[in-house]
């Protein structure tokens, strides 16, 4: 079960945005993501808005149909042009793709590469954009990937998870571990650049199984590599063995062990961390399109459920693939709720998502409150030491984003494995835990 769409204000039908959306528009970058909502089983784990054939209905409904299903995808990116345009903001050509599930692989390659050129069609795509497509090792062929280096795509996302057979198991991921470097190899000879995903703290998973996981996709030799601990969702079939007792919850500490021998592991290996889950070859190989969201640059999430930002408004479209279809068959925008983002909210935003980054969040982002908390939050050894004093007032830079130059405010490892309760304290927060999940969930969708 996907979990529910956040509570907000009425989308507007037409999905027009309003004019504090135009404000420094100009000094934002644009992103797109595309929705495939479609999987050939449901892992366990995995409480996105995803679906199985037998889950969807009847395949003659709109947008139930893997076979539809670009169409509607391109109706929504030609609205997202219109709805811009209306609402007032300079064009500006997309600098990053993002297709996600699901498994978009699932679609055939052309139907892809359709999603795609209605972004180039429709919004314009950069000179050297990233564009990246999500699969699964067992939903690709040398020839789909050629098609997909041929339309455009510069990057896959492979959902590896894991390289042990009784991890996998528990995750209900079905693919064998031996087709990821053969998938990964037939990417390379495609010309596409690589990123491995990895779960850890499965339950049953040892510290060994771990790091056989990692020396594994190390010897993909990948771009990129993202490493997230396992969160046991409400809803999900893994909630559900866990609370008739088949499975234990994952172990905080063994998730914290796994979490520094990731990084000490990839370190070794030349991988350095540029976000708290993700790990790149070079800076040039970390992921663009992510960054736009921990940055809070704009995107237009198309597709059921997916999420948008633009200029401090968000909103979220319907969530099953049929709701979603018959709203833009009627003409009507997708989307069923938003909200407008106060300074006081996009200022949380921007200390809870920035402060998860390599580069630092500026100081002058964090209140007056959060700052006098620094020294205590250095002397744990959460943060490193800032250069001058972070509590000195910063002008920001043009287009009020703030000075490179100024002091940083950058994790160490134990704040990487802290990092809510240090955003906690830097936005005085302390003992709010729901609040700060809360707030980073709504953000990072």
């Amino acid at each position: 079960m996907s979990p529910a769409l956040p509570d907000g204000d009425p989308a507007p039908a037409d999905g027009l945005l309003p004019p504090s959306a135009q404000a420094g528009a100009g000094a934002r970058d644009l992103g797109v993501y595309l929705h495939v909502p479609f999987c050939r089983v449901r892992c366990g784990y995995c409480d996105f808005n995803t679906y199985t054939a037998a889950e969807l209905g009847p395949p003659e409904l709109p947008g139930a149909s893997q076979a539809g299903y670009a169409g509607a995808l391109v109706e929504e990116v030609a609205l997202a042009a219109r709805v811009l345009e209306a609402s007032g903001l300079p064009r500006r050509e997309v600098s990053t793709v993002f297709v996600g599930g699901g498994t978009p692989t699932l679609l055939p390659a052309a139907d892809l590469a359709r999603g795609l050129d209605a972004v180039r069609e429709h919004l314009g795509l950069a000179a050297g954009a990233e564009v990246t497509t999500e699969a699964n090792p067992d939903s690709v062929t040398p020839a789909s990937l050629e098609q997909l280096a041929a339309a455009g795509y510069t990057r896959v996302s492979f959902g590896m998870q894991s390289a042990v057979p009784h991890v996998l198991a528990v995750l209900e991921r079905t693919h064998d571990p031996s087709r990821v470097p053969q998938a990964v190899r037939w990417a390379r000879e495609a010309g596409l650049a690589v990123s491995l995903d990895l779960i850890y703290g499965a339950p049953g998973e040892s510290l060994a199984d771990w790091r056989t996981s990692l020396e594994a996709a190390l010897a993909c030799e990948p771009d990129h590599l993202s490493a997230y601990a396992l969160v046991v969702e409400e809803g999900t079939a893994m909630a559900a063995r866990v609370r008739r007792g088949e499975l234990p919850l994952p172990d905080p500490d063994d998730e914290a062990a796994q979490y520094e021998l990731a990084d000490a592991v990839l370190r070794e290996a030349g991988y350095g961390w540029y976000e708290v889950s993700n790990w790149a070859r070079t800076p040039a190989d970390a992921c663009r399109h992510n960054l736009a969201y921990w940055r809070g640059q704009d995107w237009w999430g198309a597709g059921p459920g997916a999420h948008s930002h633009v200029g401090g408004v968000r909103w979220w479209n319907a969530k099953h693939p049929a709701a979603w279809a018959r709203r833009l068959a009627a003409g009507t925008s997708p989307a069923v709720g938003r909200e407008v983002l106060d300074d006081d909210a996009r200022s949380v935003e921007a200390v809870l998502l920035g402060v998860r980054l390599a580069e630092g969040l500026p100081a002058s982002l964090v209140p007056p409150a959060g700052l006098a908390q620094v020294p205590r939050l250095v002397a744990d050894g959460l943060l490193e030491p800032p250069p001058g004093d972070p509590a000195d007032p910063v002008r920001p830079g043009r287009g009020g984003t703030p000075d490179r130059d100024q002091p940083r405010l950058r994790l160490t490892l134990r704040g990487r494995l802290l990092a809510d309760a240090v955003v906690r304290a830097l936005l005085g927060w302390e003992g709010q835990d729901d609040g700060v999940a809360e707030v980073t969930s709504r953000a990072a969708s």
